[in-house]
Order: structure tokens, then C-alpha cells, then sequence
């Protein structure tokens, strides 16, 4: 008879506030989830801007910060390999880091499936040599030929990829697509095919479109509170595509007005102390270079100045 380990509870491990997150509020340190939405609905971007900020540090988003650089693995099953280059060198302008300065490995195998035991020895080991800190696999339909309508076949796949996470101490983001004219119905049950796909995961990401044609997103936490929907747009900037927050209005601004850059930068200083490049471009959410050639503009037109510790507003005439 063997005796499974057991550990009072008080003994059991704690995780600090600064080691939780991967990406903070977005995605937690470690964990299996699905980033899900309709077609055409740029889930497959915001992985990517996601990879980007792990493999960069970068905020996500130009907003959700990132603690640590970290190695990702990508596998995208469903984009020619030129388009995932294409839109990761956009998403890394964006972010203002050079894609080829990043430990962002993709795999290039023609096909994946991890309903056969072969491919998923060849994840796993493929896994293990390489030891990312992040795996993304997209989209789920590509990589099976399974019924997703039974539990029955969709809980050993989602089993092997929570027992990678355990093993390698590895998160995993799935993006898999929602069912459609599911717009009113809750994200995870919107979710096509078994309700364990909703089950499964630790932090899952919603994408929707709204009636304006913005992007909707939603997020949810098995242990850790949620943040409330942000919205986003897809946006072209020089060449660099990526998707971008919508600045939300100071209170008792006009409705629906999105702020600019000078306006976002006159917020974020607006605080007693000096706010430092690196902070000013995740609250700004903007490009490297573009905050700096607003900065020095602003700051040639007399609105801001700089010290050591960073910029800061200077008195009005």
C-alpha cells in the first residue's frame, strides 16, 4: 500500500503579491486558461501582444506590466508563418523592442494534433528541452479531431496540457473560439463546445465586438479578483499593427471622447512627484518613440520639464 504525501495546512506554501502574476491582472503566474471570442475578433493578436510583453517585459497593452522577461513557446496552427512573423514584428514596434531581441521560439511543424499520443510525447518533450515560461497554442481547433462537444474527449487533452503546466511550471494559453451570435451570453459559456473548456481554466480572456466596432475584453480569475471590461481597438501606427487601449475620459469629459497622447501625458503627470520614461509609457500606452518626441515637445513648448527622477508638469504662466 502506498500512502499519497499529505502536508498540514497551515505548512502548505504561500505565493507573495509580486510572484503572482505573469501579466498583472491579466494573466496569473503559472496558469492554463483560454483566451476565447467569436472569429474575426483579434484573439489571436492579443496572444501575441501577450507573448511579446513575457518575452520583452513590456507591459501588455502598453499597460498590464510584466515583472520578468520570460522564454515563450508559440505554435500557431491556423496563420502562414509570414503572417505570425508580420504581426509580431508590428506588435513588437508597438511595444518599442526589437522582435529578434526576444527568446520567442515558434514551432514550425506542419501539424500538431494532441489527440495522438505521438505529437503530445513530442510537446512534451519539445517542452521540456526548451523550458518556457509561457506556451500558446492557437487556435484549439487546429490541433485535434476530437469532438469538442464531448467532455468525455476534451478532458484528456486539457488533462495533458494542465500536467505540462505541473510539470515544467509552465502557463498555458489556449485561444479557442466562442460560438456564434454568443454576444449576450456570459464569456466562458459562450465558449463553443464542452463546459470544460470554462472548467479548466485559471485565467481566461474574453474578446468581443461591440456595436461601435471596438473591441471588447473581459477577464476572469479563478484566485485572483477580476478587472472590469476595457475596451480596444486594432490600430495601424507607422507600419506596426496592434491592438491598443481606449484611453478612458477623465470624469465629466464629453462622452465618448478618446483622449491624446499630450492629454494622457498631462494626466499622468499630474501627480506630486516626477513619473520616470518607463512608467509614463505603460500608463500612456504609447510607442517608446512617439512618447519621447511628445515629451521633448512639450516640454520645448514649456508645459513639462525634467529632472533626474523623471518628468513632471511645470506651473501654468
Amino acid at each position: 500500500m502506498t500512502i499519497l504525501p499529505v502536508e498540514p495546512a497551515f505548512r502548505l506554501p504561500d505565493q507573495p503579491e509580486d510572484k503572482r502574476w505573469m501579466v498583472e491582472d491579466l494573466w496569473l503566474e503559472q496558469a492554463v486558461g483560454i483566451i476565447g471570442g467569436e472569429p474575426k475578433c483579434c484573439k489571436s493578436f492579443l496572444a501575441l501582444d501577450i507573448a511579446v510583453s513575457v518575452a520583452s517585459a513590456t507591459p501588455c497593452l502598453r499597460h498590464f506590466a510584466v515583472d520578468k522577461p520570460g522564454r515563450v513557446l508559440l505554435y500557431a496552427a491556423e496563420d502562414p508563418l509570414h503572417v505570425v512573423r508580420e504581426r509580431l514584428y508590428g506588435i513588437s514596434a508597438a511595444a518599442g523592442v526589437r522582435l529578434e531581441n526576444l527568446d520567442l521560439e515558434v514551432i514550425t511543424a506542419p501539424t500538431l494534433r494532441l489527440d495522438l499520443g505521438t505529437d503530445r510525447t513530442n510537446l512534451a518533450e519539445t517542452v521540456a528541452a526548451i523550458r518556457p515560461r509561457l506556451l500558446l497554442l492557437d487556435p484549439f481547433i487546429r490541433l485535434h479531431r476530437i469532438d469538442e462537444n464531448a467532455s468525455g474527449e476534451v478532458a484528456p487533452l486539457l488533462a495533458f496540457l494542465r500536467e505540462l503546466q505541473r510539470l515544467y511550471n509552465v502557463a498555458v494559453i489556449l485561444v479557442h473560439h466562442a460560438r456564434k451570435g454568443a454576444g449576450r451570453i456570459r464569456g466562458g459559456q459562450a465558449l463553443r463546445g464542452s463546459s470544460e473548456f470554462h472548467a479548466w481554466g485559471d485565467s481566461n480572456l474574453y474578446m468581443r465586438r461591440d456595436g461601435n466596432d471596438h473591441l471588447s475584453l473581459s477577464v476572469e480569475h479563478r484566485a485572483a479578483a477580476s478587472i472590469t471590461a476595457r475596451t480596444l481597438n486594432l490600430v495601424r501606427r507607422d507600419k506596426a499593427l496592434a491592438l491598443e487601449l481606449v484611453a478612458k475620459e477623465p470624469q465629466g469629459s464629453p462622452a465618448g471622447k478618446v483622449l491624446s497622447l499630450d492629454e494622457r501625458i498631462i494626466a499622468a503627470l499630474s501627480t506630486a512627484q516626477p513619473r520616470p520614461l518607463a512608467d509614463l509609457r505603460a500608463n500612456c500606452r504609447a510607442r517608446t518613440a512617439t512618447l519621447c518626441e511628445r515629451l521633448n515637445a512639450m516640454a520645448a513648448a514649456g508645459r513639462i520639464g525634467k529632472s533626474g527622477d523623471g518628468w513632471y508638469l511645470l506651473p501654468l504662466s
